[in-house]
């Protein structure tokens, strides 16, 4: 099988280019200097040898986005759109990354692959828009929602916790907003998976399983880190005041993995006792 790995140089897509590396499939990595999705003047061309796309490229500054959501809209739709359509057009089967941001965050239960969208932030309605492209474009698709991504290559909650826990001797962590963390390393083994399996087109959700808050969740990376986790105090969504709204709820039920047959992503804190040494 021959892989393509779109946005290669983000936090995803080089996790995923490692694994599937160290798993002996062919395949081809390429970041945004090689290939510039949003093109809608030059149609992406795909070798037609390839067999599976797998787009982890996308425009995840959730507050900027709110100002220039046309930029957004130009990576995590026009450039979804573009990705999907190569692909079918090379007789290949894509896989989309998409997120939580496309609902609305006000559940108290697992939000389910087919839950209406509803989102409430300009990233959200572009990554919404992204999926409906993907599906329009390309009949072969696998969309991947995830949520709460942590990894060993670039800028990511665990790093920035375990950072000022260090420099300032504690902080505060908003409590009131729950979720799955989920390190890269798990999804992109759960997108492989979800291929070797032959899962049917649809949604799936990559999140790991469980649920905490991000003082939860900052509790347990200080610990990591080696210090005292009561240096992390809890405070509210209220004393952040950000141009995006942040969902209250973020967690995914994996029901469309389970009647695939594929196993979710473990428990969040037991894959966090593994990552840590990797990600810190």
């Amino acid at each position: 099988m021959r892989w393509l790995v779109v946005g290669s140089g983000g936090m995803l897509g080089q996790d995923m280019t490692a694994l599937l590396a160290e798993r002996d499939e062919e395949a081809r990595a390429v970041d945004r200097t090689e290939l510039d999705i949003t093109d809608v003047t030059h149609p992406l061309s795909i070798d037609p040898q390839v067999d599976v796309v797998v787009n982890c490229a996308a425009y995840t500054a959730v507050d900027a986005a709110e100002t220039d959501e046309s930029a957004a809209f130009s990576v995590n739709a026009v450039g979804a759109a573009n990705v999907a359509r190569a692909a079918r057009v090379a007789g290949a089967r894509v896989v989309h990354v998409s997120t939580d941001y496309v609902f609305d965050g006000t559940a108290t239960e697992p939000y389910g692959e087919t839950d209406p969208l509803a989102p409430a932030s300009a990233y959200g309605r572009t990554k919404g828009a992204g999926e409906w492209a993907v599906r329009a474009e390309n009949p072969d698709h696998l969309l991947v929602r995830t949520a709460w991504l942590y990894g060993a290559h670039g800028a990511c909650f665990p790093k920035t916790i375990a950072r000022v826990a260090r420099e300032r001797g504690g902080l505060d962590v908003v409590d009131d907003q729950w979720g799955q963390p989920t390190w890269t390393q798990d999804l992109a083994d759960l997108i492989h998976r979800l291929v070797l399996a032959g899962a049917e087109p649809g949604i799936y959700h990559g999140t790991s399983s469980g649920r905490t808050s991000w003082h939860g969740f900052a509790q347990e990376v200080v610990a990591a880190a080696g210090l005292d986790p009561t240096i992390v105090a809890t405070t509210t969504s209220a004393a952040f005041e950000r141009p995006a709204p942040r969902p209250a709820f973020s967690v995914l039920g994996h029901g469309a993995l389970e009647r695939a047959g594929v196993a979710p992503i473990g428990d969040w804190h037991q894959r966090w006792q593994v990552a840590a040494p990797v990600v810190l």
